[in-house]
């Protein structure tokens, strides 16, 4: 498989993703709002499934796009069903634009995402730098080690007085690491930085840190998208509320968490998306929580994306097909941009020959976009050796009334041994 092969794969695969990362956004917006007033948990493993499907949805497609399998057809019916549910027609002619332009695509999107992964290697590097030069502090330490053996860790936890820093935050899984900012410290009461501690060990024993490197990874590469941003922002929202029940629980003072993330609010603090951190969330929306549980009503903001969908739905239910046009000239092929098919050393060997006829599905910029087998040379490796080639080639497109047009040609190709 030549370059421009992958590079065309692989710009196809994040186009479509645009539409597809759309479905999958309202489709766990309509389950989160299902799952309003059901445990966190539930909420958590459906945001989980919405985002690990907005990467395995794109790496089956790249796939079978690289084996040939996937990508030959196909792409103006599913470009036109996204423009239907953006609320925008799109027609043929888009796919043959955004083919020209792929290279572009694929160039722009590989700057940005290696700008984002370096970000996230940046993020790494300090946590590590961090917990192996910052400060210790054994009388803490003492104490994490004893929360640790509450939560039923049995890795050993390290402890880190970090400068600069707004709220306690957890890294690593093999060897973690929790990461406490100097003023909490010095100037939070002990049984309430205990209390935030213990939030910590929840996400250490949930081994959250690999949910979250995750997140990331999908994070850098389909940055583009929103829906990505949001799923993932409704994952640490409800993993947030996961430990804090866990710390409540374990503590057995849910009130006592609560007075600490609300001394926390009144620090100015940064978030580390890289790691763990108490100040996850809206903490506002956790204290009261954790206060006093209420009911939730039902958020119409949450139901925009399924009503979006809806619409989508209905949009292309009703979508009439477009009659193809009567093509005044044919496709011909450019017999320049072709290369000879290579006859196959088998069927050398058997002295096959033959003559196969191929039609092509031809797209107004003259390249190739489907093809099947009319008639068959009769040998099954020479019938494939010709669509190997011949739909490489470049056609020049038919037209109607001046303006190209996509229509169906024909080729024949004929075997012989000399």
């Amino acid at each position: 498989m030549s370059a421009g092969d992958i590079v065309t794969s692989l710009g196809w695969t994040l186009v479509h993703f645009l539409w597809q990362g759309a479905l999958i956004g309202c489709a766990t917006a309509l389950f989160l709002t299902m799952l309003r007033n059901a445990k966190p948990q539930a909420r958590y493993l459906a945001a989980c499934t919405g985002l690990a499907l907005c990467l395995a949805w794109p790496a089956l497609e790249l796939a079978l796009r690289l084996t040939g399998e996937s990508g030959k057809r196909g792409d103006a019916m599913l470009l036109f069903t996204a423009g239907l549910v953006a609320g925008t027609p799109v027609d043929e002619g888009w796919g043959a634009l955004l083919d020209d332009q792929l290279t572009w695509i694929v160039g722009t999107w590989a700057v940005c995402a290696l700008a984002m992964a370096l970000r996230m290697v940046a993020g790494l590097l300090w946590i590590g730098r961090a917990a192996a030069h910052e400060r210790q502090d054994p009388a803490w330490q003492a104490r994490v080690e004893r929360l640790a053996a509450g939560f039923g860790i049995t890795r050993a936890v390290r402890l880190r007085v970090v400068e600069r820093l707004g709220s306690p935050v957890t890294a690593g899984w093999w060897r973690p690491v929790v990461l406490v900012p100097a003023a909490l410290v010095s100037g939070m009461p002990a049984h309430l930085l205990e209390a935030l501690l213990a939030h910590e060990m929840a996400h250490i024993k949930r081994h959250d840190y690999l949910v979250n490197l995750g997140q990331n990874v999908v994070e850098t590469l389909f940055f583009y998208h929103p829906a990505v941003w949001w799923m993932s922002s409704r994952i640490r929202v409800e993993r947030e509320q996961i430990a804090d029940d866990f710390a409540a629980r374990t503590l057995g003072e849910p009130r006592r968490l609560a007075l600490a993330l609300s001394e926390l609010e009144k620090l100015q603090f940064s978030t580390h998306h890289l790691a763990q951190a108490a100040n996850g969330g809206d903490l506002m929306s956790r204290i009261k929580r954790l206060i006093r549980p209420d009911t939730q009503a039902l958020n119409w903001k949450a139901a925009i994306p399924v009503l979006g969908l809806v619409i989508g739905a209905v949009s292309f239910a009703h979508a009439a097909p477009t009659k193809p046009v009567k093509a005044d000239t044919e496709a011909v092929l450019d017999l320049k941009t072709c290369k000879r098919p290579d006859y196959p050393a088998e069927s050398i060997k058997q002295n096959q020959t033959g003559t196969v006829t191929r039609g092509f599905l031809v797209a107004k910029n003259g390249k190739v976009k489907e093809s099947k087998l009319k008639k068959s040379s009769g040998h099954l490796a020479l019938d494939e050796a010709a669509q190997t080639a011949l739909q490489k080639c470049t056609f020049k497109a038919a037209t109607a009334k001046g303006k190209p047009v996509e229509s169906w040609a024909a080729v024949q190709y004929v075997w012989t041994l000399e």
